[in-house]
């Protein structure tokens, strides 16, 4: 396990582990939703490191079948973050243009629409590069059944004597809960 800072980025779990023999899957209860919430829970801090390659792996494989696309796409999306930032933070400025030159304002809006509808393609190609990863991910920590390895390694993650990248991304978008 490497250290960086406090958190601590736990080591890639065996292919056999992971998918292969020794994995057991399941469909989970979907009438006990808190049983197939921890189980998900777990699974995300289990296997962190197999899921962050896997994450990346079929990013770079809907970048590999649709290179263009995905270009185009991450373009547009980082384009249009830098123009809702800019108009968020700079309000007053951006006002002002519009008052001052209603004519070029319409005209670049205009400009602006048509980029995003002909570029809707590429961004649709760029949200699945994002998503696909996501869903195959929580596919896998729904089905794969945890294993006595799995709740001891994630007591002691949950204790606080290891802090885990996964860890710290769960508790920063508010997902903690006691581990069973």
């Amino acid at each position: 396990m490497a250290e960086i800072g406090e958190i601590q980025v736990t080591s890639l779990r065996s292919l056999d582990d992971f998918l292969l023999e020794s994995a057991r899957f399941q469909l989970p209860n979907f009438k006990d939703l808190e049983k197939w919430n921890n189980r998900v829970y777990q699974n995300l801090l289990y296997y962190q490191s197999n899921y962050f390659l896997t994450y990346f792996a079929v990013f770079v494989l809907v970048g590999i079948l649709h290179p263009g696309k995905m270009l185009c796409g991450t373009l547009a999306m980082g384009a249009a973050g830098g123009v809702f930032y800019y108009l968020t933070s700079n309000q007053s400025s951006a006002t002002d243009f519009k008052k001052n030159h209603p004519l070029i304002f319409m005209l670049l809006m205009l400009t602006l629409t048509y980029f995003v509808v002909y570029l809707l393609g590429s961004v649709a190609v760029f949200m699945l590069g994002i998503l696909l990863p996501l869903l195959v991910i929580f596919l896998h920590a729904s089905l794969r059944l945890r294993n006595l390895r799995n709740k001891v390694l994630n007591k002691i993650e949950w204790t606080g004597l290891r802090r885990s990248p996964m860890g710290v991304l769960l508790e920063g978008i508010g997902w903690d809960q006691d581990i069973n």
